[in-house]
């Protein structure tokens, strides 16, 4: 079965290379069918020739067997500038029950220079309870005091505690920086990771790829006893800063909120917004029909026609009706005004996903005025606060970003004096 189920992978890469994208989805399982469709695959395929290049070496199919009798395969895609692996889950008849694409992992992360593992211990957390909990890491300093603690969300997708992107960890990064500057650090695997097929699932909204999980991360760090209950804030990163007032507001008890990169844009936009950026950018023979196909699924997404019975494949990301009929109803920046809490709000200024014309400036909008609200933004930084250095494929959080959260959840004499002094 590992033969064929090769075989089949391979056969959709060159159905892929060949724009042929309404064949492999005929061989879709009914599931895998209502979340993706060939305007999905048109759409990923494009932004990720446009990354890698054109030109692609294929490696030798890697094979295993899964639990549930089907068969895992990933192939290894290489361009001339980068490279991705292409995963396909495939049943005895040929038939696709899973198809993503996920970054080359070309090399093993590295610790960044800024962290100090000898001084944080990290121990694995179980957060939340019943058939939704999910695995988490707290990092945690040695120090004698009680210390401030931050709770980490992730950014859109089915990411893991760690926010893995290839050789890359974002998340690991500011737990270990933190950690290392005396500030405990909970992050977690999101619930998408966890539990992969909620994501398309009718009913799915926002709420519950964030809330419930957050609120019990909250409520574990408050309880751990080297935390200073009355100091543990909420840091969302990307779609994680577009939920953590949303958060906030349903906890009632947190001690501030940290926004890396929190879009404020209304999301189907911002996702036409992205295409058009990296089509411009990186030019290749499908990029007008992967602009066309996310125009149309972003159009539908903000369609006052859109109910809960569009199909998931009809819409971005292959997320179902009701998570685009859910972020119509909920205002993050609203959300935030209505808050009583001091912020962080950081922006990269190369981020072409969340940008400081269109979203930063939402936040500046209605919250500028506000002496407990800091703005910053890193001009050489993109979405995930990697310090521009040509395209290294491995990188870490800019040192400067981990320094201003540190000093900025620790109790400083200088600390009303500096909030609310804008971007450096």
């Amino acid at each position: 079965m590992a033969t064929e189920s090769a075989a089949v992978a391979l056969a959709i890469i060159d159905m892929a290379r060949a724009e042929r994208f309404t064949e492999i989805e005929a061989l879709f399982a009914p599931p895998l069918r209502a979340a993706v469709s060939a305007d999905t695959l048109r759409t990923a395929w494009a932004a990720e020739r446009a990354r890698i290049g054109s030109t692609w070496d294929i490696g030798a199919p890697s094979c295993e067997p899964t639990s549930s009798g089907l068969v895992r395969v990933e192939v290894a895609v290489t361009g001339e500038r980068d490279g991705h692996t292409v995963i396909v889950t495939v049943d005895r008849a040929g038939i696709l029950h899973g198809l993503r694409l996920a970054p080359a992992a070309t090399s093993a992360w590295q610790p960044p220079r800024y962290a100090r593992q000898g001084k944080f211990d990290e121990h694995d957390v179980i957060v939340g309870s019943g058939p939704l909990a999910v695995r988490g890491t707290v990092s945690m300093p040695h120090r004698r005091t009680l210390v401030a603690g931050v709770v980490l969300l992730g950014g859109g997708g089915p990411f893991d505690r760690d926010q893995s992107i290839g050789p890359n960890k974002p998340l690991k990064d500011l737990a270990w920086g933190l950690a290392s500057r005396g500030v405990a650090v909970l992050r977690m695997d999101k619930v998408t990771h966890t539990h992969p097929d909620l994501a398309s699932a009718s009913g799915f909204t926002m709420v519950e790829e964030y809330l419930p999980a957050a609120l019990a991360a909250l409520d574990l760090l408050r309880r751990h006893p080297g935390v200073a209950s009355e100091r543990v804030y909420l840091l969302g990163h990307s779609a994680g800063g577009r939920a953590a007032p949303r958060v906030a507001a349903a906890d009632g008890s947190v001690a501030g909120l940290i926004i890396l990169a929190g879009d404020a844009a209304p999301l189907p936009q911002a996702v036409v917004r992205a295409v058009r950026h990296l089509a411009a950018e990186q030019p290749g023979p499908d990029s007008q029909a992967a602009i066309e196909a996310i125009s149309r699924q972003a159009a539908l997404a903000d369609s006052p026609d859109l109910s809960p019975a569009v199909p998931a494949a009809d819409l971005p990301f292959g997320w179902p009706a009701s998570y685009w009929l859910d972020l119509r109803d909920y205002d993050q920046v609203a959300t935030a005004a209505s808050l009583n809490l001091p912020m962080l709000i950081l922006q990269g200024g190369r981020d072409y996903q969340v940008t400081v014309a269109d979203d930063l400036a939402r936040w500046r909008g209605a919250l500028a005025s506000r002496s407990s609200v800091t703005f910053r933004v890193y001009q050489s930084n993109d979405h995930f606060f990697f310090h521009s250095r040509g395209r290294r494929p491995d990188q870490h959080v800019d040192r400067a970003v981990i320094a201003d959260i540190a000093a900025w959840v620790q109790p400083h004499p200088l600390r009303k004096i500096i909030t609310g002094l804008g971007s450096r």
